[in-house]
């Protein structure tokens, strides 16, 4: 049986190593860089990831080799939200030609898509709980850092 995915380094940093156990230092480092939007991708996969990608890769969470991740993640969005539009406008359930309810198709792909699309979501530090365990790499805690600092007699 599987266990858990071991987390990156960076994002065990970013969460301060709450285990207190020691970083792989030997872990490959994809250089910074943000990457192209894939031309294949659906219109809303690429408005998704225009919306996103800068954010993403400000945080040092996108990087050039994340490409077909993300890309994953956008499509997966672009599904999800097309199937529930039709959801919205066609309704969860049809009726047949003998009377019966069944499930719209569309309630499916949507929940396929969610699935993936949220998976990915948290690959990514996309959700509040993702978020939660990722400390800001700048900014955040500046002002206790720098008071620190003075008192400590460095430069502020």
């Amino acid at each position: 049986m599987a266990g858990r995915k071991p987390k990156p380094t960076a994002v065990k940093k970013l969460e301060g190593n709450p285990g207190k156990r020691k970083l792989n230092t030997k872990e490959p480092n994809p250089g910074k860089g943000m990457p192209d939007c894939p031309a294949w991708l659906l219109p809303e996969a690429k408005t998704e990831w225009i919306r996103l990608s800068e954010k993403l890769n400000q945080m040092g969470v996108l990087t050039e080799i994340d490409r077909s991740a993300f890309a994953a993640y956008c499509q997966s969005y672009a599904r999800w939200k097309e199937a529930q539009e039709h959801i919205n406008s066609e309704g969860a359930t049809y009726e047949t030609e003998n009377g019966m309810q069944r499930p719209n198709p569309w309630v499916a792909i949507c929940n396929t898509e969610q699935r993936l699309m949220m998976q990915a979501a948290s690959e990514f530090g996309l959700t509040p709980s993702a978020r939660s365990r990722i400390m800001a790499a700048s900014g955040v805690g500046k002002d206790e850092e720098d008071e620190m600092e003075a008192l400590l007699g460095g430069e502020a």
